[in-house]
């Protein structure tokens, strides 16, 4: 039997305390990625929960996947905006955020007695069990978004090339050329009120000035703190950069957050490499590597203050972009035109879904046959026995530390 949310689940709207509760245990488990976090959302606040409806949440990962930053944290923000107004956004971003950021900070001052962990059987674990999450969501995802021939043949065409052309860019392509694919294939959709619709307590002017910030401290900062010379100045620009100039989100800040921070000598390669390394451990964003590196800059900034200042900073473009954005995408989602094309968009995500599952959450998760083995029972445990995610992971971990 599915789970099945209260019949007004969508129409109430909660409180910054029920929003913080449901993203930290989220926080606390989310182990596998990016992709995977989306189908953790998906089962806690689509399926269970039924905050949103399958088709706002696609909707709102399209949206995401336009937006440089990280993707699923962006999405976390606008469930929480939505569900609680602003406080309601904090809420979701400080529980999703902050346990994999104190634990990497923790990781920072106990660098040197911690060791290595990078090939740890419980690691493994967690990474095979991601390959279930993210196998789950997408064939519930797919059995929604990919109903039709034309549907399911864009969903398709995205994952090849995807899988031909993997790189960031690629994503924005698919998704374009979904859109533009539906508009070319798809019957032109009846007009009508879409009850399901994200909530967006947002308005255009908030929108606006929002979408103006972002631009300022995107011109402004680098002037700044090269005209005061300001240690803190310096290190809010390097990593507001990072968090406004790259899309894709996850691995993909890496090069740049090593750009900002190594070759200038504000952190050593191999502290560096080390904070990689204990970030693919937690759960949560990878994005909150940038509150290790805070931890462990070489001037005046270091430690708790850094890393907070790192971790707001990197964060801060998502905020700005999701409250400008929001208002002017849900406003498109009820045209015709624009309907049919988000429902080619909702199509390439399946196919984007479907890439990631296959690299890197199945190249990297699946290492062994006794990974593939977690990897069945925990999908299993997800599908048909409809565990909670946290549990099925939980195990997973506790299997793989003791047969990987």
């Amino acid at each position: 039997m599915q789970d099945r949310p209260p019949p007004d689940a969508t129409a109430r709207r909660g409180t910054p305390g029920e929003v913080f509760r449901a993203f930290l245990v989220l926080g606390l488990t989310s182990f596998g990625g990016p992709v995977a976090h989306l189908g953790y959302f998906r089962t806690a606040f689509v399926a269970r929960r039924g905050w949103l409806s399958e088709s706002a949440y696609a909707d709102l990962i399209a949206l995401c996947q336009f937006l440089p930053g990280p993707a699923s944290s962006q999405v976390g923000m606008a469930i929480g905006l939505s569900r609680a107004g602003y406080l309601g956004m904090l809420a979701a971003f400080a529980a999703f955020t902050l346990p994999s950021a104190i634990a990497l900070v923790a990781f920072a001052y106990g660098l040197t007695a911690l060791g290595d962990t990078g090939g740890a059987g419980w690691i493994a674990g967690l990474k095979a069990a991601a390959v279930a999450v993210v196998a789950h969501a997408l064939l519930g995802m797919a059995r929604t978004l990919t109903p039709d021939a034309p549907r399911a043949t864009i969903a398709a065409g995205a994952m090849i090339l995807l899988l031909v052309m993997p790189a960031a860019w690629t994503q924005v392509l698919v998704i374009v050329l979904g859109a533009l694919a539906a508009l070319l294939v798809l019957p032109k959709p009846e007009i009508a009120a879409d009850p399901d619709g994200l909530h967006v307590p947002v308005g255009r002017g908030v929108a606006i000035a929002a979408l103006a910030a972002f631009a300022a401290l995107l011109v402004a900062l680098p002037i700044l703190a090269a005209a005061t010379d300001s240690f803190g100045l310096a290190i809010v620009d390097r990593f507001y950069r990072a968090g406004s100039l790259v899309f894709g989100g996850g691995h993909v800040v890496l090069p740049l957050l090593e750009q900002s921070v190594v070759a200038p000598g504000l952190v050593t390669e191999s502290d560096f490499l080390a904070g990689y390394g204990a970030a693919q451990a937690v759960p949560g964003p990878l994005f909150t590597f940038a509150a290790f590196l805070g931890a462990v800059l070489d001037g005046p900034l270091t430690g708790v203050a850094g890393a907070t200042l790192a971790l707001l900073a990197i964060f801060l473009p998502s905020a700005l972009l999701v409250l400008g954005a929001l208002p002017f995408w849900s406003a498109l989602r009820s045209r015709p035109n624009a309907r049919r094309a988000l429902a080619g968009v909702n199509a390439a995500v399946v196919g984007l879904l479907a890439a990631a599952l296959y690299d890197p959450v199945f190249t990297k998760g699946i290492t062994s046959p006794l990974a593939l083995a977690i990897a069945v029972a925990a999908f299993v445990a997800l599908a048909q026995w409809k565990a909670p995610p946290w549990a099925v992971v939980t195990a997973a971990g506790v299997v793989g530390g003791l047969v990987l």
